[in-house]
């Protein structure tokens, strides 16, 4: 098997991994299905029945908003895995970053909907602005990738760091969407404690994947990449 340095948490070597970005894919389809089931067939009260609990969703239409995070989510993960992304994908990852993803997937559908209170929250402004971060996060991670990989198919451009873009408001364009499509989606669910999830993302960007990845294009890209990090803001544009 190819194995290659890891920095930011990840290995960096470009290898299709084909299985395991599949079996990445499979695993997060199943969290899909059990939500489904949970919203859309009655699956939280027989959930619940074997816990001993009378679990019902008590918010109904937050409980369907939030399955549409998750399902928006599931289908930028598919364009990620096998068209975005060219590094090799390790099987610790694979199972690491599932069970993260079960967390808030499930996690989240289940404070959001009212399991854990009596009455629904009436949708107001502050939904509003939730499902906008979620949108805005979701195209500055997206899109930013997207122009990347139209930009490298150039033959001009290999070998050069890639500056353009949304890119070019941040090194980290789409660290930052990741972090504000989690607040939207925290924000969603009415629940303070929720926003622990954006914030600890937060942390472990600039603490651990960005340091990493840094190093890594410096290391790959020398001068053209330091010029670049001179002169950009890190992770939020503007500010850092």
């Amino acid at each position: 098997m190819k194995t290659g340095k890891a920095s930011g948490g990840v290995v960096r070597l470009h290898a299709r991994s084909s299985i395991q970005k599949r079996t990445f894919w499979g695993l997060h389809s199943l969290i899909i299905l059990v939500c489904i089931w949970l919203v859309f067939f009655n699956g939280l009260p027989n959930l619940g029945s074997v816990f001993g609990q009378n679990w019902t969703f008590s918010d109904p239409l937050r409980t369907r908003l939030l399955f549409g995070c998750a399902l928006l989510y599931w289908l930028r993960h598919g364009i990620t895995l096998f068209y975005l992304l060219t590094r090799m994908v390790e099987w610790k990852e694979v199972f690491g970053l599932i069970s993260f993803i079960a967390l808030f997937d499930i996690g989240l559908l289940l404070i959001g909907g009212a399991v854990f209170r009596d009455k629904p929250i009436f949708i107001s402004w502050i939904d509003g602005i939730a499902l906008l971060l979620l949108l805005c996060g979701s195209y500055l991670n997206s899109f930013s990738e997207i122009q990347r990989k139209w930009w490298k198919k150039k033959p001009s451009s290999k070998g050069h760091c890639y500056t353009g873009g949304l890119f070019k408001y941040a090194l980290h364009i789409n660290y930052f969407g990741d972090v504000v499509l989690f607040t939207g989606w925290s924000l969603l669910t009415h629940n303070i404690w929720t926003l622990a999830l954006p914030i600890f993302m937060l942390f472990s960007f600039v603490f651990m994947h960005i340091p990493g990845l840094d190093a890594y294009l410096k290391t790959r890209y020398g001068a053209e990449f330091e010029t670049y990090a001179a002169t950009t803001k890190k992770l939020v544009p503007y500010i850092y």
